[in-house]
């Protein structure tokens, strides 16, 4: 009985939630429901923490190098090297949303402060693309 109550109260709280979906023009957003562009709005700005299993990767190493990682007068570059990482967590990794935005994408928005704003939440894609 309490799991139905409590499954009624989640999905009254999330049915008001009004996302919806749009389309990034070269000046602004425009929104599936509504006809004119949005020229200002808002992107979320994720704070995450980034989980790595163990991996390999297989490169080069240059050296030496200045502070700037390019190769000094001399520099040598090693055989092919695989380097292990071991797991590791990341915390506060920054998620850009809005570097990755480009015209065309079409993202998941949300509109808040009485439809006066909207915050893009992701951008979304075809299952199979």
């Amino acid at each position: 009985m309490l799991e139905a109550r409590f499954s009624g109260i989640a999905g009254k709280s999330i049915a008001g939630v009004p996302a919806e979906l749009g389309t990034i023009t070269e000046t602004g957003l425009l929104l599936d429901s509504f006809k004119h562009e949005i020229p200002d709005y808002l992107v979320a700005d994720w704070l995450v923490k980034v989980h790595l299993p163990d991996f390999s990767l297989i490169g080069t190493t240059t050296s030496p190098v200045n502070a700037l990682g390019e190769p000094l007068v001399g520099a040598s570059t090693s055989q092919l090297t695989r380097f292990d990482f071991k797991e590791t967590v990341v915390d506060e990794v920054r998620m850009n949303w809005q570097a990755g935005i480009q015209p065309g994408d079409r993202v998941l928005v949300v509109p808040v402060n009485g439809g006066k704003e909207f915050i893009i939440l992701c951008r979304v894609v075809e299952a199979n693309g």
